[in-house]
């Protein structure tokens, strides 16, 4: 199977969060974005590894990483390959001693590890046509969201429309989210939608 490349956009929350982070990740060859809802320990894993801060002691993935460097180990890439119930599904993939092998574990705790050994990071076609958000705004490439989404100061004004369904009404919702960059939001939105139409999500 050919798995498509993404990024790190950012880490975005919003205050109704609840202490959960949406690890937004982008496509490299194309406009789309996968949030993933992940928890606060790991979200702080992954943003000192991106700002190069060293903390006075090895975390949890320091400590991986150098558990592969201490038995000649390398990490070939993170892949990010299963969406099942809502839950996102990853492998550590790599070779120690000549041989290939890979680890189950969470996205968040494969992309804290990827960030530290410089591993690129995929995402299965499926799981990115299941939970892939598409954008249109290219300047975001490599900047990362900010840490608290913004309200909006009053809600814009649309022209009266005929009724609409409860799906339309949800996807518009979406695309609000979306051009706000609450991927948080998006994320769970999605999700409805997904729930609605009978998808597996």
């Amino acid at each position: 199977m050919d798995f498509i490349q993404v990024d790190i956009i950012g880490l975005s929350t919003s205050p109704s969060s609840g202490g959960a982070y949406a690890l937004v990740l982008g496509e490299v060859d194309g406009n789309r974005r996968l949030p993933i809802i992940i928890g606060a320990f790991e979200a702080q894993a992954i943003a000192l590894e991106l700002e190069k801060i060293q903390p006075p002691r090895p975390m949890t993935h320091d400590l991986l990483r150098d558990l592969f460097d201490a038995v000649q180990g390398d990490v070939i890439d993170i892949v990010i390959d299963e969406l099942r119930e809502g839950t996102f599904f990853a492998k550590i993939r790599y070779t120690a001693a000549g041989e290939e092998g890979q680890l189950d574990c969470r996205p968040s705790d494969a992309v804290a590890l990827a960030v530290r050994v410089d591993a690129p990071i995929f995402v299965a076609p499926g799981v990115l046509d299941e939970a892939g958000i598409p954008t249109e705004d290219e300047d975001m490439e490599g900047a990362p969201a900010p840490s608290t989404m913004p309200q909006p100061e009053e809600p814009a004004q649309e022209e009266p429309k005929a009724p609409r369904s409860r799906v339309d009404e949800i996807n518009a919702a979406l695309e609000k989210a979306i051009a706000e960059e609450d991927y948080e939001k998006a994320a769970q939105l999605r999700d409805e939608i997904n729930r609605m139409s009978g998808g597996s999500n």
